[in-house]
């Protein structure tokens, strides 16, 4: 019995008008059916959902086609390939998403909007890469039934500080919903994806990254001490809660202890320079903030911290604005380690929220 010939034939010897007869739909469904079989891993959720549906039909109602027939559709999908010098992405949709990040939000915002497209692909991806400060009000928006949806659709840990976001009644109601979820349809899913993405995109390009108070926090941080103190005091006349939250955001050398974890000291004597170390801990010493220096020299080895004490009655008094800017430069070291995820700081409660959690 003579072994069948290799599909891997020059396209002079395929028949001509093998793929003739065939439409454009059916090559197509071909050339899908012939990479599948190869084991490629062809991304068609990325066709608009149209064109899915058109070739899912079209494999659906085909039964067999010979080798010869293969084999021209193949060559001639070859010869399209080798053809092609540039590609366009489909459609206003496509283009927004093939020029994100290179276009500005606000303009992408105005074309999306105008166009009334979004972009292609799962709209739960959009919600996953979304902010808790964002996702919350809208969840608190949403029925218990919707939020119980969305809960199960995010990440474990993300969902479970979204739900610790939430009103404790509020979130009682998401979880026993939860447990009503089992007859939820993927089409309601996919539903309830599009409309929350499409809130998510309709929100108004903001200008700044951080919050005000961050803002503020990080401009009274490297601000004199006497400025930051009369700063927050007119602020506590104008407005006590947004002068509350600005103070916890702040971290300056004074809290270093309550903040600072005993373990993570050497992490910063490791990047600062010790001159630096040692005009700020003398100027701390000087200053009152003696409390400071003495638990950073506690919590570093015993041999650097007699180097430091010796260094420090040597270089007697130091200027007020020298003392000052190494205290800030050891600050700035500590913000940058926290940055990297080298070190966490404790959050510093004020005394409202400290008597509130006492009554």
């Amino acid at each position: 019995m003579s072994q069948p010939k290799p599909l891997a034939r020059t396209a002079q010897d395929a028949p001509p008008s093998a793929a003739a007869r065939l439409t454009r739909r059916q090559k197509a469904a071909i050339i899908v059916r012939f990479l599948l079989n190869e084991g490629a891993d062809i991304p068609l959720s990325d066709l608009p959902d149209p064109s899915q549906a058109a070739l899912t039909t079209q494999m659906g109602s085909m039964r067999y086609v010979d080798r010869a027939t293969l084999l021209a559709v193949v060559t001639e999908f070859a010869a399209e390939l080798e053809g092609m010098g540039l590609t366009f992405p489909h459609g206003m949709a496509g283009a927004i998403s093939a020029l994100d990040g290179r276009i500005s939000a606000q303009t992408a915002a105005r074309l999306r909007k105008e166009a009334g497209v979004r972009q292609y692909g799962d709209p739960w991806e959009q919600v996953r890469a979304t902010d808790i400060d964002t996702l919350a009000p809208l969840i608190l928006a949403e029925s218990a039934e919707v939020a119980a949806v969305v809960l199960s659709k995010l990440d474990v840990a993300f969902a479970a500080r979204l739900l610790g976001r939430l009103p404790g009644d509020r979130a009682r109601r998401i979880t026993l919903a939860i447990s009503q979820t089992g007859k939820v349809t993927p089409e309601a899913v996919d539903r309830i994806g599009l409309a929350l993405a499409a809130q998510i995109d309709d929100r108004p390009p903001i200008a700044f990254d951080d919050g005000p108070v961050q803002r503020v926090g990080a401009i009274l941080n490297s601000s004199p001490s006497a400025l930051r103190d009369d700063v927050l005091t007119g602020l506590e006349e104008a407005d006590r809660d947004f002068a509350s939250q600005v103070r916890r955001a702040i971290f300056t050398f004074q809290h270093i202890p309550a903040r600072l974890e005993a373990t993570d000291v050497p992490k910063v004597t490791r990047v600062v320079d010790q001159p630096v170390l040692v005009t700020a801990l003398a100027a701390a010493m000087a200053g009152g903030l003696g409390d400071v220096a003495e638990f950073l020299l506690a919590n570093m080895s015993r041999r650097m911290a007699d180097a430091l004490r010796e260094e420090i009655e040597e270089a007697g008094k130091v200027r007020a604005d020298a003392g000052e800017e190494a205290m800030t430069d050891v600050v700035n070291a500590i913000r940058r380690l926290e940055a990297a995820g080298e070190l966490t700081l404790k959050v510093e409660e004020d005394s409202d929220t400290a008597e509130a959690h006492a009554a």
